[in-house]
């Protein structure tokens, strides 16, 4: 079952629209921004919806969806696009998890 408590953030090239969880409002604004050039660029390049939330176990998930008649939706190129976002946006979404499985879960993390 989807969990809307974990949604970080979306964009939705159909709306138009950037949503960011009010739940993660405790992080750095330099943070939010890049979170919504990174996902506004995604769907102004592939089209479709992007979705960034985090599993139970503080992993964060990057998805992509389209409506079924949308014949622009790049369905190859969104698979590229996260992968290539994953490479370049490595630092950042580590520390994302970090923060997730520290601040939300309560985790010690001492290694």
């Amino acid at each position: 079952m989807f969990d809307e408590s974990r949604v970080l953030c979306a964009s939705s090239a159909y709306e138009q629209k950037f949503f960011f969880n009010k739940r993660f409002e405790r992080l750095p604004e330099s943070i939010r921004d890049e979170l919504k050039i990174m996902c506004v660029l995604f769907t102004e390049d592939v089209g479709g919806v992007l979705t960034l939330s985090f599993e139970e176990d503080g992993s964060l998930y990057l998805q992509t969806e389209a409506d079924e008649g949308d014949l622009l939706y790049d369905e190859i190129g969104s698979s590229l696009k996260i992968k290539q976002l994953q490479a370049e946006k490595r630092e950042l979404l580590e520390a994302l998890e970090l923060y997730y499985r520290v601040v939300v879960l309560g985790q010690n993390i001492e290694e």
